[in-house]
């Protein structure tokens, strides 16, 4: 399986075509993520009806055959506990937030939103105090972890972002800013980030004054 070719912007780059490059350990756990075990096994039916649209909008991300399953990523490693070491004091243990605040958003039936509706809510609650009885900004920021974590764990991001992988035990030789390995592939699109954030914080500033209004 190679990284779709919607994700371009380093065209032809598949970091998967150096796994055997890779020890047999990583290569397990890498190749794993690319299909994850489907079956739940920590979150509840109700639960991934709700828990999918959110990360979709967490993260923007697109239905579609190429769609990084962020969903299962997370319920394994909710499965095994595993967390970021560390916790706020005023903050339940990472598997409680995720079951309060997604009985929370079902409550206000989230799932049967629209996209739009969904994501008018959500930037209330990141805006707001509290939801679900927590700190909204401790909540938002333990979504956008998990989310972000399970993205960014998995071999399509790595490609769409030109990342070499896996360095081990083979390592890395061209080290510095602007060189690359022979197996690299030069970025494409390298536009100014900035003018981007502009228009993203806009975009923002419109849906909290609409939501005012």
């Amino acid at each position: 399986m190679t990284v779709p070719a919607s994700r371009n912007r380093f065209p032809g780059y598949d970091v998967l075509t150096q796994r055997d490059h890779w020890d047999q350990q990583t290569r397990d756990i890498v190749l794993g993520r690319l299909a994850p075990r489907h079956e739940r096994s920590f979150f509840t039916e109700d639960e991934e009806q709700t828990c999918r649209p959110l990360l979709d909008r967490l993260l923007a991300a697109d239905e579609g055959p190429d769609k990084i399953p962020l969903f299962e990523l997370i319920d394994a490693r909710l499965t095994e506990g595993w967390t970021d070491g560390w916790r706020y004091e005023d903050m339940p243990p990472d598997a409680d937030v995720w079951r309060v605040s997604l009985v929370e958003l079902q409550r206000r039936s989230f799932a049967a939103m629209t996209a739009a509706a969904q994501e008018h809510l959500l930037e209330s609650i990141r805006t707001s105090e509290r939801f679900a009885d927590m700190p909204a900004t401790r909540l938002w920021g333990l979504w956008m972890r998990y989310a972000c974590t399970a993205y960014y764990s998995h071999p399509w991001a790595w490609s769409e972002i030109g990342f070499g992988g896996p360095a081990y035990p083979r390592g890395y030789k061209n080290i510095g800013v602007g060189k690359r390995e022979p197996w690299e592939v030069e970025e494409v699109d390298s536009r100014d980030p900035i003018p981007w954030a502009e228009r993203v914080e806009a975009a923002r500033n419109r849906v909290v004054a609409k939501s005012k209004g």
